[in-house]
């Protein structure tokens, strides 16, 4: 069996957890921490944790009787990150959750006995976050958004079925990411056979997106790939506004963007990765140890194209691929 499999077989047991001891009478309230990557003013972040808390209210977590659920929302900033694990740890939280590779690093840096599920990361073990995917042994365990770097590639040929006049990708990535890292050189291997220049756009804030991409636009025929990460999930709005501004063919990595105006995106469904980490958190708080549980990667990648963007920027989106696409928007 493929890696994938056996870990989605054995992740696939939290659904069988009997509903009888889910219901089970606890001694006291139990405590879960949660730390967003995105500002609390993001929509996608909010249907995210509106989703974690259904979740945990499903499977018998009510906020009014045996749960607390402390939400912060400190964004792309670690400085932030800190001063609110520092607040949520005064707590005493049974767990924790992180959502993104910037704040999970943080989180794993500091805290070594609580236990944490990490939500939306990439490359959990080159990360550094566990050891295996299958025995993920310490106090961090959760759900990956990419199974294989090769996706990078696959952003690259999206792109270039839907934008064919791109013969320079700027890749939006946070260097200093491991993961990104990995991306890149994938994608690198892919740009040569679909005749793409490949460049890194290196960013660590707003005003490096604005600038890097500003540069970037001022030669002809180019195109962005953007790699999850806090930095640019914060920047989601900015991103798609300046990709518009400058009429830059861009592939996102999760719906937020297409649903904001992006052209197109192709990643997993953060809101349901948010719903099976709730059911990680379910069986810590019941007795489980985040080593006994583990990593999972997504079953299923969600292709989304926003046809009046596509319009706006002269672009025929081919018919092969609007059949393959899970949603248009019009």
């Amino acid at each position: 069996m493929r890696r994938r499999d056996v870990i989605t077989l054995l992740g696939g047991a939290a659904a069988a957890w009997p509903l009888a001891a889910r219901a089970q009478q606890l001694d006291r309230p139990r405590r879960v921490g949660v730390v967003m990557g995105y500002p609390e003013s993001d929509p996608a972040a909010q249907a995210q944790v509106v989703a974690f808390r259904q979740e945990l209210r499903r499977l018998g977590w009510e906020e009014t009787r045996n749960a607390h659920i402390d939400i912060r929302f400190p964004a792309a900033d670690v400085d932030r990150v800190r001063a609110t694990l520092a607040e949520l740890m005064n707590l005493k939280p049974d767990v924790l959750v992180s959502n993104t590779n910037l704040v999970t690093a943080v989180l794993r840096a500091e805290v070594q006995a609580t236990p944490i599920v990490f939500i939306y990361v990439g490359d959990p073990v080159g990360s550094g976050f566990v050891r295996t995917d299958a025995r993920p042994d310490g106090n961090l365990t959760g759900f990956a958004n990419w199974d294989s770097p090769a996706m990078s590639g696959k952003w690259l040929e999206l792109l270039k079925e839907i934008a064919p006049k791109v013969k320079r990708v700027g890749f939006m990535m946070f260097p200093e990411e491991p993961a990104h890292v990995v991306f890149f050189k994938s994608a690198a291997a892919v740009a040569t056979s679909l005749k793409v220049e490949l460049a890194p756009l290196n960013v660590h804030d707003a005003n490096q997106i604005e600038r890097g991409l500003t540069a970037f636009a001022t030669e002809h025929n180019g195109g962005i790939v953007v790699v999850p990460h806090a930095v640019t999930l914060t920047n989601s709005s900015l991103i798609v506004a300046l990709a518009a501004r400058l009429r830059l063919p861009a592939l996102y990595p999760s719906a937020l963007f297409s649903k904001a105006g992006g052209l197109i995106s192709y990643g997993p469904d953060p809101v349901t990765q948010f719903q099976q980490g709730a059911g990680y958190v379910d069986r810590i708080l019941r007795g489980a140890k985040p080593a006994d549980l583990p990593v999972q990667y997504p079953t299923k990648y969600e292709l989304i194209i926003n046809l009046k963007t596509a319009k706006t920027l002269g672009l025929d989106v081919p018919a092969s691929v609007l059949a393959r696409a899970d949603e248009v928007i019009e």
